[in-house]
């Protein structure tokens, strides 16, 4: 069968969720699709090459069957023709990641992000399973690796099955093992996405051919800099300016990564964070203020960068 074709290059940014108070939603929160809107269309309109909703950033968990399908129709509107919409169609059985993955494909997505099950502790059999019976929805998929979350590890030699799947056309690594990025790509042919923030450099210069990213939901023009300065062989320049920003990215990382980066949008200022819902709670003290101290540090260089080119 031949391989599908789908070009992930460029900054596709796993979007954070706008929430509103509202005693009747759960957890009090309603989503605000009017602020997500507003989210979408500020990331594209500062170079990101599109959206991917409904991943853990977005808190997709947390989300009812409406809300969760919602979101994805609100993105494909916004977005439009100026880029991509990557849907997080994860599910704990192939039946319900392929019933999102449906709703995807009828609500105009142009491709899915695909966790292995969640939940459950698959073997190698059942994950290539997974892969397959998704993919006969006929969307482009990017599968997704994070051993960390799911205990399931899409090691080379698993991928090199998976990538026998003609809709799967890449993987997102989060394995913060960097030699992963060679490795895959001497078993296979799928695109490989640098998936943590404070790898991106390094996966980047070792071959990554995308980024789905957390941070730039706070940095979408300085992350876009960063991924094309690699590209464009600028090395050293993009070097620079990972340096500033990597520490912020780290946060990404690490459990609170969906408070921290919230936060992180507030304090940047240019579009909209907010609370996270349940099981997701505010950050706690320390953390709030590294992470504030961390976001302060990068939109200190980036201001000192705008008066130099001024």
């Amino acid at each position: 069968m031949t391989k599908q074709k789908f070009d992930l290059g460029g900054v596709i940014v796993a979007t954070t969720l706008a929430f509103k108070e509202d005693a009747s939603a759960p957890a009090g929160l309603a989503v605000d699709y009017d602020r997500f809107a507003e989210h979408c269309d500020f990331l594209i309109s500062n170079g990101c090459r599109g959206v991917g909703p409904n991943g853990s950033l977005g808190e997709y968990s947390s989300l009812t069957d409406e809300e969760r399908r919602k979101v994805i129709q609100v993105a494909v509107e916004t977005v439009g023709d100026r880029g991509l919409v990557v849907a997080g169609v994860h599910g704990v059985g192939w039946h319900q990641a392929r019933q999102w993955a449906e709703y995807a494909k009828e609500d105009g997505a142009d491709g899915v992000l695909l966790l292995p099950p969640t939940i459950y502790r698959a073997n190698d059999d059942e994950v290539v399973e997974h892969y397959a019976r998704v993919a006969e929805v006929g969307l482009p998929i990017m599968a997704y690796n994070n051993p960390f979350d799911t205990k399931v590890d899409l090691t080379p030699a698993l991928l090199k099955r998976i990538a026998e799947i003609p809709e799967v056309v890449a993987i997102k690594e989060f394995s913060a093992d960097i030699r992963r990025v060679l490795e895959i790509q001497e078993v296979c042919d799928l695109d490989v996405i640098a998936g943590a923030d404070d790898l991106l450099f390094e996966s980047l210069v070792a071959g990554a051919t995308g980024w789905f990213a957390g941070y730039p939901n706070a940095f979408p023009r300085e992350a876009v800099e960063i991924y094309d300065q690699v590209k464009a062989g600028n090395i050293a320049e993009a070097l620079e300016l990972y340096t500033q920003l990597v520490a912020v990215f780290r946060w990404d990382s690490k459990t609170e990564f969906v408070q921290a980066i919230k936060l992180s949008v507030d304090i940047a200022g240019n579009s909209y964070g907010g609370p996270t819902r349940p099981p997701r709670g505010p950050l706690s003290a320390e953390n709030e203020a590294a992470v504030r101290a961390d976001t302060q540090k990068a939109l200190n260089y980036i201001k000192s960068r705008s008066r130099v080119h001024a």
